[in-house]
C-alpha cells in the first residue's frame, strides 16, 4: 500500500474550500493551530497542532487557484506528498479529495501511517465541512486523540 486518500462533498464553492486549505487565517479554525504563512507556490511553512506540541515543516510544490495544492511534508529523509484536488460538484459544491503518497520503511510502519493519514484528513475534511456549510468550529482536530 503505498498511498492513502480521504475524500468529501462539501457545500460551497470550489474557491471557498481550495482557501479553506491555502488561507491559515481559516485553516486554523479547523485542522492546524498555527502556520507560518500561506499555501503558495514554493512556500516553506510551519504548522503547528498545539495541543499535541507537534509540528511539521511543509514545503508547497504546486499552487493552481482553486483547483490543486500539492505540498510535501515530514520528515525530511522521508518525506511524503499531499495532494488536494477542488472539483467542482454541481451547484454550490466541491468534491474535496486528499491523496498522501511516499510512504516508506517497514509494513508495519507504512500501515499505521496511512491509517493515521485516512483518520487524521477526514477528521480535517469533516471540521472543514462543518465550518464551510455551517459556521461550526467543531475542534474535532484538538479532539482526536485527547491526552
Amino acid at each position: 500500500m503505498q498511498n492513502a486518500s480521504a475524500c468529501m462533498i462539501v457545500r460551497a464553492s470550489a474557491e471557498e474550500a481550495f482557501r479553506a486549505f491555502a488561507d491559515p487565517a481559516v485553516t486554523t479554525r479547523f485542522w492546524y493551530s498555527k502556520s507560518s504563512g500561506a499555501m503558495v507556490p514554493g512556500a516553506e511553512l510551519r504548522w503547528e497542532w498545539e495541543t499535541y506540541g507537534a509540528s511539521v515543516d511543509v514545503h508547497v510544490k504546486e499552487v493552481e487557484e482553486g483547483r490543486l495544492i500539492r505540498f510535501e511534508w515530514g520528515n525530511y529523509e522521508q518525506p511524503t506528498t499531499v495532494e488536494l484536488r477542488f472539483t467542482p460538484h454541481g451547484e454550490n459544491a466541491t468534491f474535496v479529495e486528499v491523496t498522501e503518497t511516499g510512504f516508506s520503511g517497514s509494513d508495519e510502519d507504512r500501515l499505521r501511517w496511512v491509517n493515521d493519514t485516512v483518520g487524521g484528513f477526514t477528521t480535517a475534511l469533516c471540521a472543514m465541512k462543518a465550518l464551510l456549510e455551517h459556521g461550526i468550529e467543531l475542534n474535532a482536530v484538538p479532539d482526536h486523540h485527547p491526552a
